[in-house]
């Protein structure tokens, strides 16, 4: 069957890697797009080809559409989530899914009576250096694990700085931008749940109104692991990694918390140095061809709802670390906690 796409916000990440990801599916098509201003929808689906384009989520749901992907600023995803689901449109929404992991709960439960398919765009599932480093782990490669680090700060482009360093309304922050990430690609890797966090947060020149544009975390899991991430819009030279050390060995990978299936990932044990060969497919390729299987009930999301409750509560808990100066629980039924 054909799943055709309505696209709620004319972003850059959409034109850059969605639209085609969807047109890569023998069964996808992009039927809409919709944005709060008409005329950029008008100009977006000029561009990008697209056959309808609208300045109204009703017009865009009331439309022949199967599912939508919200890419639009973070406090807009609960709000245009719950009216998708209301309309019986499958759901796969960047992350954050929220502002708040309760916002997210609500949502997910919202898509579960429902009978609709809600999955968090967290791409770096979908890399094929992740998904060595996770099977290396489940295999007993390196050991008991023991500790990882993530190197995941980067500078962000002008053309996407915007409201991500200026607007604390908006969801706006290093933390809600790519701290979630990381705490997902770590629970992803490991297998295991954080249970406690520690970070700094600081505004280090780029960001504006109070938001941090850098992060550092330390983070505990439930195995007793502990890992280091840190996350930041304005390092120009630093290159990106991942880390997992265990008691019989180490993963080194390079390159690879990024948005193509770039990077390597280095095995070292008493027996040596061993790099393991991966997959280079397309991050959002895959993670479209794992949400069209959800919605033929074959499968499930490449990342659920109720990861992306996971990883909101991360970032949550990471926040209210920074703010009060103490390691925060991580609970995401509950939220976060002193």
């Amino acid at each position: 069957m054909s799943i055709r796409w309505g696209l709620i916000g004319a972003s850059t990440i959409a034109r850059q890697f969605m639209i085609g990801a969807i047109r890569a599916q023998p069964n996808g098509e992009i039927a809409a797009v919709m944005s709060s201003s008409a005329e950029r929808a008008t100009a977006y689906a000029g561009e990008n080809g697209i056959p309808l384009a609208v300045g109204d989520l009703n017009a865009l749901l009331g439309s022949d559409i199967d599912a939508v992907y919200i890419s639009t600023t973070n406090e807009l995803h609960l709000e245009q989530a719950l009216a998708a689901i209301k309309a019986g449109k499958h759901v796969l929404c960047e992350k954050p899914l929220a502002l708040t992991s309760a916002d997210a709960r609500a949502m997910v439960a919202a898509a579960g009576d429902a009978g609709i398919v809600l999955g968090t765009n967290h791409h770096l599932r979908n890399a094929g250096a992740h998904r060595a480093m996770r099977d290396a782990v489940a295999a007993g490669r390196i050991g008991k694990p023991i500790a990882a680090r993530v190197f995941h700060s980067v500078f962000l482009p002008e053309n996407l700085q915007g409201w991500r360093i200026t607007k604390p309304e908006a969801g706006g922050g290093v933390v809600l931008d790519i701290t979630v990430h990381d705490a997902d690609t770590l629970r992803f890797v490991l297998g295991d749940d954080p249970a406690e966090v520690s970070c700094f947060t600081q505004s280090a020149g780029m960001a504006g109104g109070g938001l941090e544009d850098g992060a550092m975390c330390v983070w505990r899991f439930e195995s007793g692991l502990i890992a280091q991430s840190h996350e930041g819009f304005t390092t120009k030279f630093a290159g990106t990694g991942f880390e997992v050390h265990g008691s019989e060995g180490s993963l080194i990978a390079t390159n690879v918390m990024t948005q193509k299936p770039d990077g390597s990932v280095l095995l070292r044990t008493t027996q040596g140095e061993e790099q393991l060969s991966f997959d280079r497919e397309d991050l959002y390729v895959r993670s479209v061809r794992r949400f069209h299987a959800a919605i033929r009930r074959e499968g499930q999301p490449s990342a659920s709802g109720e990861d992306g409750i996971w990883s909101l509560a991360c970032a949550e808990a990471a926040l209210q670390s920074a703010a009060s100066g103490k390691a925060v629980k991580i609970d995401p039924k509950l939220g976060s906690r002193n």
